[in-house]
Formats: structure tokens, sequence, C-alpha cells
């Protein structure tokens, strides 16, 4: 069978927001896993202004709903690797994924500029959470 819309619930994990001209990093919501078997989280750039600026990815996890024992997660518990979800300033218009294998609870994305000194930078995140124990998942997603 082809569908994917009833396997799949996709959450906003970093909103579309106005122009970030400084280095503040991007933080996402809190991603909770429960009831899931999969996690990608898609990572949206629009225009990246700025002609020197890098944007490092960094996924956490842990068991505490306010990510208070927030960990990196280990290499071998990704899908991909943060550097290959890595931008630069010339990935205008593109995007990146990175997928979540590891056993905690909660889990979260960070984008975190460098060298946007002058520059405006447009960044969304999805995450998508797949392989549900319980299908159809709801639509719209809540």
């Amino acid at each position: 069978m082809r569908d994917l819309m009833n396997h799949i619930h996709p959450l906003r994990a970093i909103s579309p927001q106005a122009a970030g001209t400084d280095n503040t990093a991007f933080v996402s919501q809190i991603i909770d896993v429960q009831g899931f078997d999969s996690l990608t989280f898609v990572i949206l750039s629009g225009a990246l202004t700025d002609t020197n600026a890098t944007f490092a990815v960094l996924v956490e996890h842990g068991d505490d709903a306010a990510l208070s024992d927030a960990m990196a997660v280990p290499d071998d518990n990704l899908l991909g690797t943060e550097v290959l979800a890595d931008m630069t300033y010339a990935d205008d218009s593109e995007t990146r994924k990175i997928g979540y294998l590891g056993s905690k609870r909660y889990v979260r994305l960070t984008v975190t500029p460098s060298g946007n000194d002058s520059g405006n930078v447009y960044l969304a995140a999805i995450a998508v959470l797949g392989h549900p124990q319980l299908v159809p998942t709801p639509n719209p997603p809540v």
C-alpha cells in the first residue's frame, strides 16, 4: 500500500519566523517520541544572505519532559550525521534531514548560526514521527 499519510505524524519543530540577523540559535520544540518508533527532523532554509555564515546542527535527547537532562545524541543513535545536516550561506532554499534512533523519550534540534553578522536567516524545521504503534495517525496532527 502506498499510504504514507496515515503512518507519519508531522509536528512543528522550529516555526517560521522573522529573519534572524545575528548568531542566536534556533531551538526546536521538545518532541515526545512516545508511541512512535522513528523520528526525522527536516530542516528548511530560505534566504541565507551573510556570505560567511555557517549553521551547525545539534540533536539532544533525554528522559525529562523539559529536557533538564539533555545530552548530545551519540552518533550511533543518528541516521545521517549532524555535519551532513549543517548548512552554509550557499544553501539558500534547501532542505536537510537527520534521523533519531535513540531510546530516550524526548528529543530536541538546535541549529546555531555563526558568522551571521550582517545577513538575514530564514529557517524552519519539522519533526516527522513515523512507525506509529497505532494507525491511522490523527489528521490534523495534535
